[in-house]
């Protein structure tokens, strides 16, 4: 009796031993949790910055790294030149486009708003074209009037994406500064390149230990394809482009332009815009002025199939969809820089995911061979 009564005590001890450090370890994961949300909280502001800056850094590193050898191994004014460089690009031509943009989308919302959104009537100079200049006047006239009559009446339903506009015109000089910060941050990262790359391999290795180099290799070339390849050859086609139709004395050019910037993203094209300009220039421009234009305009449109093989590294296997999904799912959780590191972030996401399905549906077929 004696025995038993000694064994319900012991068990009782154990249980209640067992029950406190289920308690404490309770309490120190509700600790633990409590300090990531409060981190992810007080950094939440700097997640779009700190995210851009890390991709600047992986984009550019290479171009880093020759610098850096080229001035005899001195990193840091090889950094500093870089971020200097990329200042002056957000600074310069970036800048121009963006404030030209901005006009142009305040005018639009202005008119959906005052509900006297209308297109432009037929241009005179038509009717001077040879054969078809009438007909394509008369054409454009029956149109005009037609669609015109239909706007107005749609137009009151628009205003709710007036207010979208206007919203996000209004977050363009928070776009401006957080580029600007995003560049003077990924400067500062530039030096400390490899400390970070090994940083990063550490916490990949203790997530999938077999597949960390892989995974790390193919994030950056990931994030190398999509910045270099998409965002970085769309950039430059939209600012050629937006010269252009500055020289052409095109309105809405910078608007334009980003709209050249959004179908060069999403693998789309710009000929969708570059086509119609051309014909505009050609009915309103003498041909002196409109062959150069012209010229010019259809440099720009070929330019992504020249640049693109040059600047990726590998073809980019992340479907057209996932970008475009990154492209509007980034800009509205993040605004305009938002535009940039939506497609980048979920390219990445994608690839791994891809290699991590590749990676399991290989693994049976490994064991069975050993």
């Amino acid at each position: 009796m004696a025995h038993a009564d000694k064994g319900l005590a012991l068990k009782t001890i154990r249980q209640f031993l067992f029950a406190d450090e289920v308690i404490q370890l309770v309490i120190r994961l509700g600790l633990l949790g409590l300090l990531l949300v409060w981190t992810f909280l007080i950094i939440k502001p700097f997640v779009p910055i700190l995210t851009w800056s890390a991709v600047l850094a992986v984009a550019f590193y290479p171009v880093f790294s020759w610098l850096a050898k080229f001035l005899g191994g001195s990193p840091r004014i090889a950094a500093a030149i870089l971020t200097l460089i990329m200042l002056g690009i957000v600074i310069g031509p970036a800048a121009w486009l963006g404030l030209s943009a901005v006009e142009g989308i305040r005018d639009i919302a202005n008119q959906i708003s005052a509900g006297e959104l209308a297109l432009r009537a037929a241009p005179e100079q038509i009717k001077s074209w040879p054969l078809i200049g009438q007909q394509l006047y008369d054409l454009w006239t029956l149109a005009y009037t037609n669609i015109r009559a239909v706007l107005q009446e749609v137009t009151p339903y628009l205003k709710p994406v007036a207010g979208f506009m206007l919203s996000f015109v209004g977050s363009a000089g928070v776009g401006t500064l957080q580029f600007l910060l995003s560049v003077l941050v990924a400067g500062f990262l530039f030096p400390y390149g490899p400390q970070l790359a090994g940083a990063i391999r550490g916490f990949l290795f203790r997530i999938v230990p077999e597949q960390s180099e892989h995974f790390m290799e193919l994030s950056g070339a990931t994030i190398r394809a999509v910045s270099q390849g998409v965002i970085g050859v769309a950039i430059i086609q939209a600012l050629l482009a937006g010269i252009g139709f500055k020289l052409a004395a095109i309105p809405s050019a910078g608007l334009l332009a980003i709209i050249v910037l959004l179908l060069s993203i999403v693998q789309i094209g710009a000929a969708i815009v570059l086509i119609p300009v051309v014909i505009w220039i050609w009915m309103v421009k003498d041909v002196t002025t409109a062959l150069p234009l012209t010229v010019f305009l259809v440099i720009v449109g070929l330019l992504d199939n020249i640049l693109k093989p040059l600047v990726m590294g590998r073809g980019l296997t992340t479907p057209t969809l996932v970008i475009l999904i990154g492209v509007i799912g980034g800009t509205l959780a993040h605004g305009i820089i938002g535009l940039f590191i939506g497609p980048i972030i979920l390219a990445v996401a994608w690839e791994l995911a891809a290699a991590w399905i590749r990676i399991g549906r290989a693994a049976p077929g490994d064991i069975a061979d050993r």
